[in-house]
């Protein structure tokens, strides 16, 4: 079977340092705002971020709402304190609450968990504006090419700096880099709805996931030689790379039809 390659953990780390640095240098940015959900990918980017920064140029938000697990805004603010950066706790139930009460819908749990996504991504973006900082994305390859994020809400960022890392590559850096085995261990989750977690809403392991991945994207495999080489059923492949066929737009410029010119 043809394995997901292990990466240069050391030299990952640098170049994903320099990258920091150089997208903030070109905006003459003073520096960036990272959501801290708690999670992993948070995490990574905040403790990448401040070797690529300094402590004192990265500010973090942490923006918790009434499905959010207790032990996400704990680790959230743990992370914060151990950094020693500059953050902010906002609870965004009254807006989203506001927002709910305004448009009188029907309650659509997808549609809501959509939402709170993108009033963290409004609250991120008004203090980036404010300071004259980046957003810093914190989405990964997994998610990135399944479509696993909710447009104009987590995956709206200035820089994505573990962009090209797969979920299970997110974890291995993560441990050369010392992050607390508390985030590590915990499930992957969005906390936008109650008992969420990713590997369920999905229906499949990150590490699974990762393996159809390189061997769709990278490898221009097949579904059945996939299927075949990963001895899974043709149906588990064909539910990923739906996903990647069906959310691909999520990740593109709007497109531009052109006009005739006379």
């Amino acid at each position: 079977m043809s394995e997901i390659p292990e990466l240069n953990l050391e030299k990952t780390k640098d170049d994903i340092v320099k990258f920091i640095q150089s997208k903030v240098a070109e905006a003459n940015s003073d520096g960036i705002v990272v959501g801290l959900s708690g999670g992993i990918d948070s995490t990574l980017v905040a403790y990448l971020a401040c070797e690529a920064l300094g402590k004192d140029k990265v500010f973090g938000i942490i923006m918790p709402s009434t499905t959010t697990p207790t032990d996400d805004k704990l680790h959230g603010i743990k992370i914060a304190q151990g950094l020693g950066i500059e953050y902010k706790e906002i609870a965004i139930d009254s807006i989203l609450n506001e927002f709910l009460s305004m448009t009188q819908l029907e309650d659509n749990i997808q549609a809501i968990g959509n939402l709170k996504a993108r009033i963290r991504m409004s609250i991120i973006y008004y203090y980036a504006n404010e300071r004259n900082y980046l957003v810093c994305g914190t989405g990964n390859k997994s998610e990135i090419l399944i479509g696993y994020f909710t447009k104009h809400g987590d995956g709206a960022c200035d820089l994505e700096p573990i962009g090209d890392l797969y979920k299970t590559d997110v974890y291995k850096l993560s441990k050369f880099l010392d992050v607390p085995q508390e985030i590590i261990d915990k499930p992957p989750r969005a906390g936008l709805w109650n008992n969420q977690t990713d590997e369920d809403e999905i229906g499949m392991s990150y590490d699974l996931i990762d393996q159809i991945l390189y061997q769709y994207k990278e490898n221009d495999k097949e579904a059945k030689k996939i299927a075949d080489t990963l001895e899974i059923s043709v149906d588990d492949v064909d539910m990923i790379i739906n996903k990647i066929i069906r959310n691909k737009h999520k990740s593109k410029v709007p497109e531009i039809p052109q006009k005739t010119i006379l």
